[in-house]
């Protein structure tokens, strides 16, 4: 996980999640622009997501020659405690270790063009079904600039050291054809309550693509980033995220999605999907039930060392709840580890195209599986916010 020391807070006296409820935050009283429950984010509209915008604001100036080949293989992966363990009675065991997933993939069985773990132990009940049996990660079939919409994102913390999570370019709906928005985990953006946004934000489609850098060989930086290194400009989460997520796996992890949008390197006058071809259609309320979900991902935690880009061909999803007032998260056997966090999951949609539905939250502490958010209106409305601005 990023090495930083927390950041000074810059969220006014937010209340901690309890009981399941959501923390209250004064969408008036305290003048952030929080919502004050789950119930009033669920009906939020584009001014609601302005005003926390402009609440929440986000820096990121360019900083040329700061990520090198060598200081990108060196990031540690973004690594949140697991999702706690539950009893027979369905209470979770407290968690005793990080071990989560990072970069980003892109899916399909033939991969098309595209391409974590989490908060602190939950004080409610957690609905957790029989778990899914462990799918083993394979490699992914190089060169990876044949499915240049996965990748990695990588960041410093407010105070210092670096992190590097996976992400995945998707479409645009305001712009078709021309996205320049990177889908990933609310996790490798925002510290989470009572922090600050992660600086340096920059996202590298098709890491690795070569193998150039594999076993942390010395590469060149056109080797890492062969379609180049894309600098966000902006980024927009759940607010759920920004004020209650901790490192423990808990009901803020049911929110736990974030999208960047980012510009080219210097001379690039092509979108992000115009320079690497593609980008993957983001499916909101997919049935569960009909969900066959690949997940990719660059997990850095051994077996793996975040150069190879992983997959699980994890078929249909199961579900978790920390929190019964919000969507379940899906959950799926993979046995990813740290730097699969933020990785993209597929399904094929209705028309036969692969959709990204999900994104990798948390894992299990023996890394047999997944959880990622299931993603709902409360997604919807933040794509279309920054996809708008």
């Amino acid at each position: 996980m990023v090495r930083a020391r927390r950041v000074a807070a810059l969220l006014s006296a937010l209340a901690v999640l309890v009981g399941g409820a959501s923390a209250c935050t004064a969408g008036g009283d305290g003048g952030d622009g929080n919502p004050r429950d789950f119930a009033e984010l669920k009906h939020w509209g584009a001014a609601e997501w302005d005003r926390w915008a402009q609440h929440h604001g986000f820096r990121n100036p360019v900083v040329p020659g700061l990520w090198s080949a060598e200081e990108m293989d060196q990031a540690p992966p973004q690594q949140p405690a697991p999702a706690p363990e539950a009893s027979a009675t369905g209470t979770p065991a407290p968690p005793t270790g990080p071990a989560s997933p990072t970069a980003p993939a892109a899916p399909s069985t033939a991969p098309p063009a595209t391409a974590p773990a989490s908060p602190s132990a939950p004080s409610a009940p957690v609905t957790a079904p029989a778990a899914p049996p462990p799918v083993a990660a394979q490699p992914v079939p190089r060169p990876y600039t044949s499915y240049p919409a996965s990748g990695k994102v990588f960041m410093t913390a407010p105070n210092g050291g670096t992190g590097q999570c996976s992400a995945t370019v998707v479409a645009d709906p305001a712009h078709p054809g021309k996205s320049n928005l990177v889908w990933t985990a609310a996790h490798c953006v925002h510290e989470g309550k009572g922090g600050d946004w992660y600086r340096n934000l920059v996202f590298v489609p098709a890491y690795n693509s070569s193998g150039a850098a594999s076993d942390h060989r010395r590469a060149t930086l056109a080797e890492v980033a062969p379609l180049g290194q894309w600098w966000a400009d902006k980024v927009i989460t759940s607010p759920l995220w920004t004020t209650e997520g901790t490192k423990g796996g808990d009901a803020a992890n049911q929110y736990d999605f974030a999208v960047i949008k980012v510009h080219g390197p210097e001379g690039e006058t092509r979108s992000l999907e115009e320079a690497i071809g593609t980008a993957v259609p983001v499916w909101f309320d997919a049935p569960r039930e009909q969900l066959a979900i690949q997940a990719w991902g660059y997990p850095a935690v051994a077996p793996f060392d975040g150069q190879e880009l992983e997959r699980c061909d994890s078929g249909r999803p199961g579900s978790r709840s920390f929190d019964p007032a919000r969507p379940p998260m899906l959950v799926i056997g993979c046995t990813m580890t740290a730097g699969a966090s933020g990785g993209g999951w597929f399904a094929d949609g209705p028309d036969g195209r692969q959709r990204l539905v999900s994104n990798t939250s948390i894992g299990s502490q023996a890394h047999t599986a997944l959880h990622g958010p299931y993603l709902e209106e409360t997604a919807r409305q933040a794509l279309a916010y920054i996809s708008r601005t």
